[in-house]
This record gives C-alpha cells, sequence and structure tokens, in this order.
C-alpha cells in the first residue's frame, strides 16, 4: 500500500534521508527503529507533507496516488493520518466539532451533530477515552497520556488507509503505554485493512503492538528488516552494533 524508493529529503539545506526505501502492506504493522537524528520524524513529515520536509527525489506512493502531487490535506484526505510525538493544544476548538469537520472532509459527506456524537461516544468508549475529554479544547490542559489516547480515538474515528505513529510511546508511563497500545491493536481490529507505521526508538511498545516487520533506520536508510527477532538483537547490541 505505502510504496517508498530511494527517498532523499533535505531539511534546511541538509540531506536528512539519504535514498531510504520502504513498504508497508495493507493490514500490517511495520515498526521504524533507529537511534536520534537518523531520519525518523524527517520520514513521517515527509509522508504527511509537512512543507519544510521536501523530497529532493525518490518516490512515495499510496497505491496508485504519487504523494509529491499532493498537499497535507490532500493527503489526509487520500487516507493518511499522522499522530505527533508532541501532539499541541489548540485553544478554542472543540474535540467534537474538530473531528466532525475533519471526518466529514475526509469521507466526503455530511454528518449531523447529533450522529457524529454518537459515533465519537461510541469509540471513545472502546478506547477508554473520558468523554469528559471531549467536551474540551484539543487537548487543552490533558496530560501526555491523555493527548497520546486523543491521538488514537482520532485515529480511531476517522479511518484512515495509512497511520504514521510518531512516537506514539515517547514520555509515556507504563500504565498510560498499555492503554494506548490497547487503543492501537482496537483500531487494528475494527479496521483491518489499515496499514500503520509504527516510529520508536525502544522495544517497550513492540511488546504490546506486535509488528509484522521491523525496519531500522541508521543515518537516513534502511540497514536491516527483520521480524521481533531483530528487536531482541537491538537490546543486546544496540544500535551501533547493527
Amino acid at each position: 500500500m505505502l510504496d517508498v524508493k530511494n527517498l532523499k529529503v533535505k531539511v534546511n539545506k541538509k540531506l536528512i534521508l539519504q535514498g531510504l526505501s520502504l513498504k508497508v502492506n495493507r493490514g500490517e504493522v511495520v515498526a521504524v527503529m533507529g537511534p536520534n537524528g537518523s531520519g525518523k520524524s524527517t520520514l513521517a513529515y515527509t509522508l504527511a507533507g509537512h512543507p519544510q520536509y521536501k523530497a529532493a527525489s525518490g518516490l512515495m506512493k499510496l497505491g496508485k496516488i504519487e504523494l509529491n502531487k499532493f498537499s497535507p490535506d490532500e493527503r489526509a484526505k487520500k487516507g493518511i493520518f499522522l499522530g505527533f510525538q508532541y501532539p499541541v493544544g489548540v485553544t478554542g476548538v472543540g474535540v467534537s466539532q474538530f473531528l466532525r469537520l475533519a471526518f466529514q472532509k475526509i469521507q466526503n459527506k455530511k454528518i449531523s451533530p447529533l450522529e457524529f456524537r454518537e459515533l465519537l461516544n461510541k469509540q471513545a468508549k472502546k478506547l477508554k477515552v473520558n468523554k469528559e475529554l471531549l467536551e474540551r479544547s484539543v487537548n487543552e490542559g490533558f496530560s501526555g497520556g491523555e493527548k497520546k489516547k486523543m491521538e488514537v480515538l482520532q485515529m480511531a474515528v476517522l479511518r484512515p488507509k495509512l497511520a504514521i505513529l510518531d512516537e506514539t510511546d515517547s514520555g509515556l508511563d507504563i500504565d498510560a503505554l498499555k492503554i494506548v497500545a490497547e487503543g492501537i491493536n482496537q483500531v487494528k481490529k475494527d479496521n483491518p485493512r489499515i496499514g500503520v507505521l509504527l516510529i520508536t526508538h525502544y522495544q517497550r511498545i513492540l511488546e504490546y503492538v506486535k509488528p509484522d516487520r521491523v525496519v531500522v533506520i541508521k543515518k537516513g536508510k534502511v540497514v536491516k528488516e527483520g521480524g521481533l527477532k531483530l528487536v531482541k538483537e537491538l537490546e543486546k547490541k544496540g544500535y551501533e552494533g547493527i
């Protein structure tokens, strides 16, 4: 479903991705691991269409769609979702209002506030998101764990084809990590055709969200690919040993 070939990306005139290639199939969870500065977040932002992260060369395709031709909002409509490492608050924009507008744009159909509220409450209950959070502005006054749960709720409601989760486990204690991981697994269960690109530094989230493949990035390139055994190898050797 996602096909990235020989992708080179410059940020502030510095080449960060240096010919990166990877694939994510429908229904597949691909974990992307690597040390700081290896290009993991650059890959996420480039796929999502961040204006400061533009491909110098290479190919990015979602199915038959060449992503380079589309703006960030158009990529979202095509089925790309980006969960941020540090979600920001949006004062004055309610969670329900924000998600209803996004849902209508992506699904290209109208839905009444009452009907959407029922849909949102159902997903919130399933993902163990406190209904009180739905009455607030987006991420306003949320804890780190609540922000990450809200990202998963957005993913559940918007039903993307490809979810890019940029260090969703960052800053979470073990209880919050388990809840967020359970949420990701629930979204996968409800939408089995979704592809997930799970970007992380550590193996701990992979104990709860089992990847189909693990890809290791160093210095802007894929240096190794494998299964869960590769995660165990990383634990023993570290990134320097790969």
